[in-house]
């Protein structure tokens, strides 16, 4: 009788009933949030197949509450196999293919899928994907829904498409949604993700039928990230225990060297000898005991750090370039810091700071945070990234804030984190946690960027002190040259007016030769006497 009572669900079951887990939590965010899965998607791709990305982005509103997104690419395509599973199966991505891993920028195989889980449930419709993977290969749309009960594709239809794209993918839901114009829009997402991929050429339709164009910056695509084989002192012990039973290596040693990341056999055999472990014994043969003292004596091995090849970072002078091509400034200094590691997964953290030019004087700086490359805009008094902006002492570089808060000032801050498992508050990926190396990254990042901010500021100030020095000083030139030409024609000779006159712009032009002297050398009337009369 009991078993009455009980129902397993699926998991796009338990989503549509938890849509607010993926940041669907109102119609504001949900809009925002099915543009941001669908651009990840089609960067991810785009990338993955070596092509310079050009997605175009539109939203239209068909009624009050109601919108249809449709996002477009230039990538690879998708063949009907994999592009039913893709679109109409939570949990399904390249992401589930190793342990490791590379940097990406979905990492839960939720995303693009749970969009139109979230489009089939406030609206009733069918979403409409058309792909194309060659000109000599037909486009096909699919319109589909998600059976929720199986997890599992619906396709209503399958038609061969006229579509004049030789590749790419193009992706069509309608939704319930509300479309707004604050920090947290589409086109702030857009306008941000064009400053972290300047690779990208994207362009943006609002519901007004407003274009907004974001032209690439650099013709160049980022470095791939390459897979890598997990880090051991990342692998937790279960996973490390069901790693042994599916490893098709004949011994522990072999274990050890061939299915993680910098394990060598020097480091293999101080692992097996710390662990007290026969090496030539089958993985699958290992008792609970056995991997439990071989998972600890990993813990107390010095092995050394996961492999970087897998993490895809932006580069400092593309981020600088980026971010002036989006703000009008009169400074910007890029940094990025090398690569480490936390719990075992390698990171890279990315900062940059522009300042000047039309950004606001008085209010609060403006803090762009990005995780692989996916700006974020929710959450950010949690995230690990805002912390450590407000962890710094601000008037040290030439901006302002008080203890444990935002600086003001006309400045734009991004801080960038790059891994393989960023790790997120929550799935809907909004904010960073706070993990103490990772805060020791960012605040090292800001401080080394905030560095060149505080040389400007300070070259910026002394100029406009001496520039306020010298137009005083010329507001005396012409009085003083006129007294000291009176001085010459009384005590020496008669003179006539034009030639008054003549003097006077003569000394006058000699007068403010000299205060350009000293006030671009740095010194002023005072010094330049007083080492006068020691030379004396």
């Amino acid at each position: 009788m009991a078993d009455d009572n009980h129902k397993q669900v699926s998991v796009a079951e338990f989503f549509e009933k938890n849509r607010h887990l993926l940041g669907f939590n109102n119609p504001s965010k949900a809009l925002l949030t099915s543009v941001k899965e669908a651009v990840d998607n089609s960067l991810d791709a785009c990338e993955d197949a070596n092509i310079l990305p050009e997605i175009e982005v539109k939203i239209q509103e068909l009624k009050r509450g109601k919108y249809r997104m449709i996002v477009e690419d230039n990538g690879p395509g998708l063949n009907r196999k994999v592009l039913e599973k893709a679109f109409g199966s939570l949990l399904f991505g390249s992401k589930f293919r190793s342990i490791g891993g590379k940097q990406g920028r979905g990492q839960q195989g939720i995303g693009i899928s749970a969009v139109i889980l979230y489009g089939q449930l406030t609206t009733g419709k069918p979403a409409k994907i058309t792909s194309r993977t060659s000109k000599e290969k037909e486009a096909r749309e699919y319109i589909m829904h998600i059976d929720v009960k199986t997890n599992e594709p619906d396709v209503i239809a399958s038609n061969v498409k006229n579509w004049k794209k030789e590749h790419g993918t193009r992706v069509e839901v309608e939704m319930e949604g509300k479309y707004v114009s604050t920090r947290q829009s589409p086109y702030e997402f857009i306008k941000q993700t064009a400053v972290v991929n300047p690779h990208a050429q994207l362009t943006y339709t609002d519901p007004e039928g407003k274009k907004h164009k974001f032209p690439r910056v650099v013709d160049k695509l980022p470095r791939k990230a390459k897979e890598v084989k997990p880090h051991p002192s990342g692998v937790e012990f279960g996973l490390f225990k069901r790693m042994s039973k599916d490893t098709s290596a004949r011994s522990t040693k072999s274990f050890l060297t061939t299915d993680f990341d910098k394990v060598g056999s020097g480091t293999a055999n101080s692992i097996l000898e710390t662990a007290k472990v026969e090496g030539k014994i089958m993985p699958k043969l290992l008792s609970d005991d056995q991997l439990h003292e071989i998972h600890e004596a990993i813990k107390t091995t010095k092995i050394m750090n996961p492999s970087t090849d897998c993490l895809s970072p932006i580069g400092a002078e593309a981020l600088a370039k980026s971010l002036e091509s989006e703000y009008d400034l009169e400074f910007s200094k890029a940094i990025s810091r090398n690569p480490t590691v936390y719990r075992g997964f390698p990171f890279q953290v990315e900062v940059a700071i522009g300042y000047g030019g039309e950004l606001d004087v008085e209010g609060s700086v403006k803090l762009n945070r990005f995780s692989n490359k996916v700006p974020l805009l929710y959450e950010e008094g949690s995230c690990a990234l805002t912390k450590g902006v407000k962890s710094i002492t601000w008037k040290s570089y030439g901006l302002h804030n008080s203890s444990g808060s935002m600086p003001t000032g006309p400045a734009v801050i991004v801080v960038h984190i790059a891994s393989t498992w960023v790790p997120f508050t929550s799935e809907s990926k909004a904010a960073v946690s706070n993990y103490p190396a990772i805060s020791k990254e960012i605040k090292l990042a800001i401080q080394e960027a905030g560095r060149a901010l505080q040389i400007y500021v300070r070259k910026k100030r002394k100029a406009g002190l001496e520039e306020e020095k010298r137009q005083k000083f010329k507001g005396y030139a012409s009085e003083v040259a006129g007294a000291v030409a009176k001085l010459i024609a009384k005590d020496s000779y008669k003179i006539s007016k034009s030639d008054l006159e003549k003097s006077v712009v003569k000394i006058e032009k000699s007068l403010l030769k000299t205060a350009e002297t000293m006030y671009v050398s740095g010194k002023d009337l005072e010094v330049e006497e007083d080492e006068e009369d020691e030379q004396e």
